[in-house]
C-alpha cells in the first residue's frame, strides 16, 4: 500500500485491522497491532516523505501472526538507539512513537541508513 497523504494512513489502519480480525486477534491485540500500524504509517509520511506499507498474514507450525512492514526513502535516522529511548522525540510529541510500538508488538525490526530511509518491520502473534 502506498502512503502519500492521511487518507493513505487511514487506509493502511482498516487494513490491518482487517486482517488482524481474519486471522482470530483479540480485541486487544487488534488494537494494539492497529495503534502500531497507525504510529508508524505517520512516521513513514512525517518524516520519510511517504512510502509503502506491506501486511502479510505469517504462519510457523499452528501460530498465526500479522507482519506489517513499512519503508520509505526518506534521510533516515542518524542514531537508531536515541530514537528507540523513551521520551525523545523530533516531532514535538510525547517521544513514545517508536519505542511505545516496540512495546506494542511481538517482534520489531528497525533498519535505516542516513539518506538512505528507513524500514520498520514489526510482527504481532496471535
Amino acid at each position: 500500500m502506498s502512503i502519500q497523504s492521511s487518507a493513505d494512513v487511514v487506509l493502511v489502519r482498516q487494513a490491518v485491522r482487517q486482517v488482524a480480525i481474519e486471522i482470530g486477534l483479540s480485541l486487544v491485540d487488534q488494537t494494539k497491532i492497529v495503534t502500531a500500524a497507525s504510529e508508524l504509517a505517520r512516521n513513514t509520511l512525517d518524516y520519510g516523505g511517504g512510502g509503502t506499507a506491506t501486511l502479510e498474514t505469517v504462519q510457523v507450525g499452528a501460530r498465526r501472526g500479522v507482519r506489517l512492514t513499512f519503508a520509505d526513502q526518506g534521510p533516515g535516522i542518524p542514531d537508531l538507539d536515541l530514537a528507540l529511548k523513551d521520551g525523545y522525540t523530533t516531532g514535538g510529541g510525547l517521544g513514545m512513537g517508536l519505542s511505545g510500538t516496540k512495546r506494542l508488538v511481538n517482534e520489531f525490526e528497525l533498519v535505516s541508513q542516513v539518506g538512505q530511509g528507513t524500514t520498520v518491520t514489526v510482527t504481532k502473534w496471535k
